[in-house]
């Protein structure tokens, strides 16, 4: 039977202190409290560890690889993590500003309360990954490709699926502010209201005249 999505599952941590650096392996490990702002960790492997009230701002992650970890409480005005890889991990009341995910591939990840200014997954490869109660100010899905994803209690003032490739992507737990990218919601599920709202774009995207 397979667990929840997010139902990380800790063995006993070892506090860690250090400085992160390119290809540096964390195992195991527990970062907490840490200030790592502006370090760079391009191929870092960070493995059932956990990262709880950390600031990253200004940190590199490109080519990552976070494997069932829990990120609490972390808070950063820029996180680049481009082409990274991101398998069963939880994030839990993060306030992030600009997150670059381009090309990245999220596997069983689950995004719970918190706020992220602008989420950039162009081109990432998406699968069962559930955003739940957190605010998200621009939702950047152009050309991804994402399964099984669902969007529950939130609040996205721009989704832009423009290219994207859909299967299974369930908005109908979003309040969504602006949509972008009409042509390409096949594979997506909007609930009743969501439809009346999109309404006008939608008339207007297929040529339709609406009177009266």
């Amino acid at each position: 039977m397979k667990r929840p999505i997010g139902d990380v599952r800790l063995p006993e941590l070892e506090p860690w202190s250090g400085e992160l650096a390119d290809d540096v392996v964390l195992d195991g490990v527990e970062l907490r409290g840490l200030d790592l702002s502006g370090q760079g960790a391009t191929d870092v492997r960070l493995l059932e560890s956990a990262l709880t009230d950390c600031v990253l701002d200004d940190v590199t992650l490109d080519h990552a690889r976070v494997g069932d970890c829990v990120l609490t409480d972390v808070r950063s005005h820029t996180l680049t993590a481009r082409d990274s890889v991101w398998r069963d991990v939880a994030l839990t009341g993060c306030r992030l500003g600009a997150v670059a995910l381009s090309g990245a591939e999220l596997q069983r990840v689950r995004v719970t309360g918190g706020k992220i200014d602008y989420l950039n997954l162009r081109e990432a490869r998406l699968t069962d990954v559930v955003l739940e109660g957190c605010v998200v100010g621009e939702l950047d899905l152009i050309a991804a490709t994402a399964t099984r994803v669902t969007l529950t209690d939130c609040r996205v003032e721009r989704l832009d699926v423009t290219r994207a490739t859909l299967t299974g992507v369930d908005l109908r737990g979003a309040d969504l502010s602006a949509l972008d990218g009409l042509a390409h919601l096949r594979g997506a599920v909007i609930s009743g209201e969501q439809l009346l709202r999109l309404g006008p774009a939608l008339a207007a995207h297929l040529g339709i005249d609406v009177v009266g």
